[in-house]
């Protein structure tokens, strides 16, 4: 990779707020709108790149996330110059260790970076003419997809349009009690028929619940249980619960830095490993954590529930790896992902492909988000 140099001039972070007709139901809360906090940079020569913070939750995070990169984040990335994308992310990690600490919000600001690491290598693709799958390693442009975030009411009506749309593999919400979730499978397989359908339980069960779920859930062919328990609960708790539920296990977007993935690996628990870029890590640190799945022979499947600069970040990342994982699109509708992820709208038999345009590939239209936007 050629040493051209970064010397970023503006970095700026936009809000954006899109109403929702159906809230997103989860194990642990309701999403009542839809946010996103779009980050661009720009160069002194005028290119720019875009990058997604995560800020689902809590409801306010949106705008809190966005006064971060604002105050703390862009004096610091206009300080110096880089040599490359590492050497920023390094350097926004370095300078805000110990305000992550003081202030008690390492998340946060790990996700205000890894949004912005997003945008510069975005940039850093561009000047290069270079699509980021391959820039980073990829040979192939083509992604296999699941339909994600399939709510517990009426989940099979959302499945069969996503169906029509060319989605092959679903993931369904859980943790609403058994009578609950087993019809809300048993619906899901009359439109699906023995198409891959996952389930994801976001945490909700403690060990002996997810024991007790654990025949129902052995009998509906899943291809993987997600978070059935806490993130925080021992290993030895998710070894339990493999040795007595015939389901692989799949947990990763509430795991953040290396030597936690490297804890997570070394547990030979997980099946499918899904870090988050948006809420971790972005391009620098989250690609050798995709590359350390992929040579421990597990999928990477990377986790993804936001507006759509984020999804293709994803999207990329996961072809640069490769392997047998499948990218997370979220089947409930939001314009925020809609309107910003063109590569991605078409699926046709569970494969998109992202092409050949420079970086992500699209740059958001900031007119046609105008109805949504949030002022600071």
């Amino acid at each position: 990779m050629p040493k051209v140099p970064l010397k970023l001039a503006e970095i700026s972070a936009f809000v954006f707020r899109a109403p929702i007709d159906t809230p997103v139901q989860t194990s642990f809360g309701i999403m009542h709108d839809r946010p996103a906090v779009f980050v661009r940079v720009r160069d002194e020569q005028g290119q720019e790149g875009w990058g997604e913070v995560w800020c689902n939750f809590p409801s306010v995070g949106a705008e809190h996330r966005a006064r971060l990169v604002h105050s703390v984040l862009a004096p610091l990335l206009k300080a110096r110059d880089f040599d490359e994308p590492a050497q920023a992310y390094a350097w926004m990690t370095d300078k805000t260790e110990v305000l992550a600490i003081q202030s008690a919000e390492p998340g946060p600001i790990a996700q205000c970076i890894a949004g912005l690491d997003v945008a510069i290598w975005d940039l850093w693709a561009r000047r290069q003419q270079q699509p980021l799958w391959r820039l980073l390693g990829g040979s192939d442009a083509r992604i296999r997809v699941y339909a994600s975030g399939l709510n517990p009411t009426a989940p099979e009506q959302l499945a069969q349009r996503r169906w029509d749309e060319g989605y092959r593999a679903f993931k369904l919400k859980v943790g609403f009690g058994q009578a609950r979730d087993a019809a809300n499978l048993e619906a899901l397989r009359q439109v699906i028929g023995d198409a891959p359908l996952m389930v994801d339980a976001n945490q909700a069960w403690s060990l002996d619940q997810a024991l007790e779920m654990g025949p129902m859930l052995a009998g509906a062919g899943l291809g993987w249980l997600e978070e059935p328990l806490r993130a925080d609960r021992p290993w030895s708790e998710w070894r339990q619960l493999r040795q007595a539920v015939p389901v692989p296990l799949a947990a990763g977007e509430n795991i953040a830095g290396g030597r936690a993935f490297d804890e997570a690996l070394a547990s030979q628990v997980l099946s499918v490993v899904q870090p988050d870029l948006a809420k971790w890590g972005g391009f620098t640190a989250t690609l050798p954590v995709a590359r350390a799945i992929r040579a421990a022979g597990l999928r990477y499947c990377p986790h993804y529930l936001g507006g759509g600069i984020g999804l293709l970040a994803s999207a990329h990342l996961l072809a640069a790896v490769g392997g047998d994982g499948m990218l997370e699109i979220d089947a409930n509708d939001n314009p925020l992902r809609s309107l910003c992820c063109a590569p991605l709208d078409r699926v046709q038999a569970g494969l998109a492909q992202l092409g050949d345009a420079p970086g992500l590939g699209l740059a958001p239209d900031l007119s046609a988000l105008e109805p949504f936007a949030i002022r600071l």
